[in-house]
């Protein structure tokens, strides 16, 4: 995996115009730098990452439901049934492979994370050390006051070891590492990157022919935007190199192969959130908003494949917390909570658009979250 720099205490602007302005001018002289062109994948990075600048690099709320001054909510802040389900499946994984530690990537407010540690224990899981690995200073120091309660198991780290043996949990990781854009035009594949734009305080998109291609191909002749995937792929490379023995579970939006690079699906799936709100264009008020892009499942499952890992399944978030029994928990659950885990399930909310692929080194064993409504045929 290709990580973003280390971050550092973020300078200090007054307004969030100021920090737009200032990230704004950090990315201009970096495409100068670059011969006047980007590949969109290093912007995305730096809009993101970039020490101190970047949209997880700075102090702004991000996660949270309204009216909170947050960008959008993922599932464990909706309700702690999520992270209750998903500790189900993260005992059987532990015991399966009979390891005692978890590591939990990108784990935002700490939400997650506390609701997997207060679950394991209800459930008699002696867990030796829960490690996460998360970029942004600002929402570590988040995790730490959520966390409080589990002080003596709970550990941050910012590299891998040589030989991790556990479980390691992601929930809207992938979504949020930087991809290249392709774009068929006229017929001819270029790489979609960024420029400075002729008004100067602003940037525009500028293609550039390229030998590069979709993992498959796409029928027809015509214009067709996409994007590939490198730093995500690597990123579960990575994780496969060091993962002596255990199990990981991604759960994230997105689609097998064949659907993500279909002919239909022409304009991309890059998206941006800021208040609630969603935007296609990632080029205006960088730094102010996240960026993401759709999970090619199929990249994953091969890159994991490729690397020595085996797949334990695939399916769609409604599958898998019904496998691990949300439906079961959601019956003694208050009513806010039984409509907050609704959304996880039901197919035009969250149900069918997110995804869970579970992979593990060595033998394949029967994991829970896949028990029922497994897809593994379709990667």
């Amino acid at each position: 995996m290709t990580t973003p720099p280390s971050l550092t205490t973020p300078p200090l602007h007054d307004t969030p115009q100021a920090l737009h302005a200032a990230l704004a001018s950090h990315l201009r002289h970096r495409i100068q730098a670059h011969g006047g062109w980007m590949g969109f994948d290093t912007f995305m990075a730096q809009a993101l990452y970039a020490p101190g600048l970047g949209y997880y690099a700075h102090g702004s709320t991000k996660f949270g439901s309204l009216p909170h001054n947050s960008d959008f909510v993922t599932a464990p802040e909706m309700t702690p049934l999520f992270g209750q389900a998903l500790a189900r499946q993260v005992a059987q994984a532990l015991e399966a492979t009979g390891t005692d530690e978890v590591w939990e990537f990108g784990a935002g407010t700490g939400a997650l994370a506390l609701q997997l540690l207060d679950a394991l224990a209800a459930l008699g899981v002696r867990l030796r050390r829960y490690t996460i690995v998360d970029l942004s200073e600002t929402l570590k120091a988040r995790q730490k006051a959520t966390l409080q309660a589990h002080a003596n198991t709970v550990q941050w780290a910012s590299a891998l070891p040589a030989a991790l043996r556990g479980v390691v949990v992601g929930n809207e990781v992938l979504d949020a590492m930087p991809v290249q854009l392709l774009a068929r035009v006229n017929g001819v594949w270029h790489e979609r990157g960024v420029a400075c734009s002729d008004a100067g305080a602003g940037f525009a998109w500028e293609d550039r022919a390229t030998p590069l291609r979709p993992p498959v191909e796409v029928p027809g002749a015509h214009d067709y935007l996409t994007e590939i995937h490198s730093q995500g792929e690597a990123f579960v490379r990575t994780l496969a190199d060091h993962l002596e023995a255990g199990a990981i579970f991604l759960l994230d939006y997105g689609f097998p192969e064949g659907e993500y690079y279909h002919p239909q699906r022409h304009m991309g799936t890059v998206m941006c959130h800021r208040a609630h709100q969603a935007d296609p264009d990632p080029l205006q008020d960088v730094g102010l908003k996240d960026i993401t892009a759709h999970v090619n499942f199929t990249g994953i499952a091969l890159a994991a494949q490729d690397a020595g890992l085996e797949v334990l399944g695939y399916t769609n978030q409604a599958h898998f917390l019904m496998n691990c029994g949300l439906v079961e928990a959601m019956q003694s659950a208050s009513l806010p909570e039984r409509v907050a885990a609704q959304k996880l399930l039901m197919e035009h909310e969250m149900g069918e658009l997110f995804k869970v692929i579970g992979l593990t080194r060595g033998a394949v064993w029967d994991a829970l979250g896949f028990a029922r409504g497994d897809k593994t045929h379709r990667l």
